[in-house]
Parts: structure tokens; C-alpha cells; sequence
């Protein structure tokens, strides 16, 4: 583990991570950018916890302060701390510091799970960690090396021609800091292959492909080569679900999407993702959207809002 450089409370990286992503989300929201697995976001006020999907990724602030919720777990976050997360699961994310004047403004950088696992495997000061993790989530300090390389990155955005030839260069180099960070042992447990969570990992792969068949848990544990008590005790620290929680929350995100961007009806859409009573559907709908699922599409359509929740 090298060590980390302490990042002074203003430099040239982040006036410029500033200025790009102030110039590609110039209203308040979540923008694609033209550079893989990037996004950018502006929030101009302050704003309670609210659902999101969390994707394994890497989210900086470079204005404003944030916070993400997972479970009982709180992880603030500003311009000197960056989230990282390792798995794709339900969380609360809340804007704490932000106004019209001096926006939040940051950006979210999906992680490589495969990358990571071939960046330990080649780097023998990169060993497996040993240590078990009570969540997959971290806060880490924004170090100097690491803002470089993501000023480099976001400077791309000015010069999209360079897009295709440097991206895949400083999508390593990274995900390689990050492996050099203080979050490095978190990311270790989910990417070296034959740990616990990256058996847990696979497991969430599975699921995510195979959300509408029947869930046999002690079947997918033993897929993963896990006894049924481990496989539960690491599932729920990581994701603060159990798996037959974690695959209902599939369900019915792909159900609202079904509704939403294919225009099924609530029973046609129940049926597809594994339901096999509508009724049920509607009540665990109601459960966790709170509202009924016609009602809750008639109003998502009504504000012309995307399926898409907000970034963390």
C-alpha cells in the first residue's frame, strides 16, 4: 500500500473538474457523457434521503457535501472523501450541501469488477484481502494521485477525438489507484476470485439474470460454493438484504420498467418478472414504491420522469 498524499482544499484539478462538469450538466439532474460509464450531476438544493440504484462505482463530489444510506449504515461524503460502492444494490442517497448559487456537482465512474480481479492477479503488492466486510460500501480520502487521474479524464470531455485511444488507458490506471487507496481492502474482498464476496458477488450476477425463475437459495449457495448459513450471514452484510428481499427488489424494479418504457399493464408485467399472483405483486409494489402500480406509472408519466433513479 503506498500512501496517500493529503489533497489541499483547493487545486487546479478541481477547479477544472469544476468548470467541465458544471459545462456538461448545466441544469439540475444526472447527464451521460460520451466517455463509457461516466456520468455527471448537479443538485442546487439540499434534499432528503431518496431511492436510488447503486451500481458498483466510484462517486466524487467536487462541490457541495452528500450522503448515502444503506441499510443502517450513513456514508457522508464531499470534496476531500470520495463513495465507493461494490455492488449493485438499493440505497438512499441525500444531498446535503448544495444551493442555485454553489451547486453539488460531481460525477459517478462505474467500476470494472473484472478489471480489478486482473490488476490483483498481475501486481503482487495487490494481495487478496483476508478481511470480512458488514458492508459493500466505503468512504475513503481523496487523495492527490487519484484526482489526476480523474481530471485527466474528465478533460477528455473537451476533446472527444482523444475518447476511443485514452479512456481504456485511464480506466485502469483508475481503477489501479483506487486498488492503492484506503478502500483498497473493500474492493480486494469482492474482486479477488475464491473470496467470500466475490462468491457473493457472483451469486448477485446470477440473480440479476435469472430474477423471473424460482429462487432456491440453498441451490445458488451451493452454485458459489458456500454453506447455506455463510451464504446468508455474507449476503445480508453486504447488501443489507436477504436474497429472497434482493431478488423481490429485481423483480420489481424490472416491473416498473416493464410498465414504464414498454407500456405493460401491471398484471402482464407481474407475470413476466416471476409473479405468479398479481395481487401479491400490487401489495409488495405498494410496499416498496409507495403507491399502487397504476397510480405510480400514471404519475411518473404525468412529470415525464425516467425510470432511472438518481445518481448516489
Amino acid at each position: 500500500m503506498v500512501a496517500t498524499t493529503p489533497l489541499p482544499a483547493n487545486t487546479n484539478q478541481m477547479t477544472t473538474l469544476c468548470r467541465v462538469i458544471s459545462a456538461h450538466a448545466p441544469t439540475a439532474g444526472d447527464f451521460a457523457t460520451a466517455i463509457a460509464d461516466l456520468c455527471v450531476y448537479r443538485r442546487i438544493a439540499p434534499a432528503p434521503p431518496m431511492m436510488c440504484i447503486v451500481e458498483p462505482s466510484i462517486v466524487l463530489v467536487v462541490q457541495g457535501a452528500k450522503e448515502m444510506v444503506i441499510g443502517s449504515n450513513v456514508f457522508p461524503y464531499d470534496t476531500t472523501r470520495f463513495l465507493v460502492t461494490s455492488l449493485k444494490i438499493p440505497a438512499n442517497s441525500a444531498v446535503t450541501v448544495a444551493s442555485d448559487a454553489s451547486p453539488c456537482l460531481g460525477l459517478v465512474f462505474k467500476l470494472d469488477l473484472r478489471t480489478l480481479a486482473e490488476l490483483i492477479a498481475q501486481d503482487g503488492r495487490l494481495p487478496v484481502s483476508g478481511q470480512s466486510f458488514r458492508t459493500s460500501a466505503g468512504v475513503g480520502q481523496l487523495n492527490s494521485k487519484l484526482m489526476e487521474s480523474f481530471a485527466r479524464l474528465i478533460q477528455l470531455l473537451e476533446e472527444p477525438e482523444a475518447i476511443p485511444v485514452l479512456w481504456p488507458l485511464l480506466q485502469r490506471e483508475i481503477h489501479y489507484r483506487l486498488l492503492l487507496s484506503d478502500q483498497a481492502p473493500l474492493l480486494r474482498h469482492i474482486a479477488s476470485v475464491g473470496s467470500k464476496g466475490h462468491r457473493i458477488a457472483k451469486a448477485i450476477d446470477w440473480m440479476k439474470l435469472n430474477y423471473a425463475a424460482p429462487l432456491r437459495v440453498e441451490e445458488l449457495a451451493s452454485q458459489v460454493q458456500m454453506g447455506l448459513s455463510t451464504f446468508h450471514q455474507h449476503f445480508r452484510q453486504l447488501t443489507a438484504m436477504s436474497p429472497l428481499q434482493y431478488q423481490k427488489w429485481l423483480r420489481l424494479n424490472e416491473a416498473k420498467r416493464l410498465m414504464l418504457n414498454e407500456h405493460l399493464d401491471a398484471a402482464t408485467a407481474a407475470f413476466k418478472v416471476g409473479y405468479e399472483s398479481p395481487s401479491q405483486f400490487s401489495r409488495e409494489y405498494g410496499r416498496q414504491f409507495g403507491t399502487p402500480p397504476k397510480r405510480d406509472i400514471a404519475e411518473l408519466r404525468s412529470n415525464a420522469t425516467a425510470i432511472t433513479p438518481s445518481t448516489p
